[in-house]
């Protein structure tokens, strides 16, 4: 039986679709994980190995003695996989994962990149000269030259395995009280806390409205209870977890970020979503994730620059007010993963891993 480790770390949007990997191999593979200390805030319920690794670029100061501290790392990764085994590393990127990538390459293990954004990251790009196969989601994913298009292997975006129990939105009509989930992903999102809720407050003058919202720390929390009891505007304030889709499954509209997991869980759902990429996110992916299902007409996009208070609530209206355009997204979104199975994305990884 062969023995997998995958490498993952940082946010959230790296971490648990390593887990989800994790689930759809370990009955056939001996799989272990490992992380970083970021990355270890994600994971509750999987062993997993800590090899911490530091941001060489963090601070230009310490550039010095973090690339010492990088090659270190290099070092205990080369002792770990050599002392477990392994025969294949999967790296999900993130700069954790490359000292892991250089070890196994030493060693001569087999490298996938895992890769679910429509832009490879920087860490997985670096992999690419070595790595045997690329797994990913698009089949002209950004960055990634011709002379590696052989390496790419394509799956169905990957979902947890609960979310498949989740009841979908299959609401026909729109009722008078409209459910609205507002998400910023594992980091959270400031902008959210501050400005989108304020529209939301707006919003709430003219369109009878109950928020589910996530929230970046107990001072947020506190500010928008105040806020949405003060205007009487009906709430569930939570902070981030592998569960908060458990709560989406009878709202309306989502309003997120454009990390890749959240969208493909939220299309999955059914739930029609404007995406608000995060503006400072690496090589702009956040907004080829959510241009993707533009394309598709399956959500609104609109980016944060352009964002003020009387345009936002005027797109939130408008959604509310057409309901040809809100049904029209929510039957595509209904079309694009009707096929996705935890089943059919079982075979499909394992079978990418055990051919030659």
């Amino acid at each position: 039986m062969k023995k997998i480790l995958i490498s993952t770390g940082g946010s959230g949007g790296h971490v648990i679709p390593s887990l989800t990997i994790y689930d759809l191999l370990k009955e056939n593979f001996q799989v272990h994980i490992v992380t970083d200390l970021r990355g270890s805030r994600y994971i509750k319920n999987h062993d997993y190995s800590l090899i911490d690794v530091p941001n060489i670029f963090t601070n230009l100061f310490f550039l010095p003695y973090n690339f010492i501290k990088f090659c270190i790392s290099i070092f205990k990764s080369y002792k770990y996989l050599k002392s477990n085994n392994f025969d294949i590393l999967i790296s999900t990127g993130g700069y954790m994962s490359l000292p892991l990538c250089i070890a196994s390459n030493l060693l001569r293990l087999e490298i996938f990149v895992f890769e679910p954004n429509s832009v490879i990251g920087q860490a997985n790009k670096l992999t690419l000269v070595f790595a045997k196969k690329i797994i990913c989601y698009h089949k002209n994913i950004r960055k990634v030259s011709d002379k590696f298009s052989k390496k790419i292997y394509l799956i169905d975006p990957l979902l947890r395995k609960e979310i498949y129990n989740y009841k979908k939105n299959e609401k026909k009509i729109l009722k008078e009280q409209k459910k609205i989930l507002i998400i910023g992903g594992s980091q959270g999102a400031k902008f959210f806390d501050k400005f989108i809720s304020k529209i939301i407050v707006e919003l709430s003058k003219t369109q009878k409205i109950k928020v589910l919202q996530q929230v970046i720390d107990q001072k947020s929390r506190e500010n928008l209870r105040l806020m949405y009891e003060k205007n009487n505007i009906e709430h569930e304030l939570f902070d981030f977890d592998d569960k908060l889709l458990s709560k989406a499954n009878n709202c309306d509209l989502a309003i997120t970020r454009g990390g890749a997991s959240a969208m493909s869980e939220l299309s999955y759902l059914n739930i029609p979503f404007v995406a608000i990429p995060f503006p400072y996110a690496k090589d702009n992916h956040q907004y080829y994730n959510a241009d993707f299902y533009k394309k598709d007409e399956c959500c609104w996009l609109i980016m944060q620059k352009d964002i003020n208070e009387n345009n936002f609530k005027d797109l939130l209206e408008s959604i509310f007010n057409d309901s040809n355009e809100y049904f029209s997204k929510k039957k595509n979104l209904s079309q694009l993963y009707k096929n996705n199975t935890w089943e059919k994305n079982k075979a499909r990884i394992t079978e990418i891993i055990n051919e030659n």
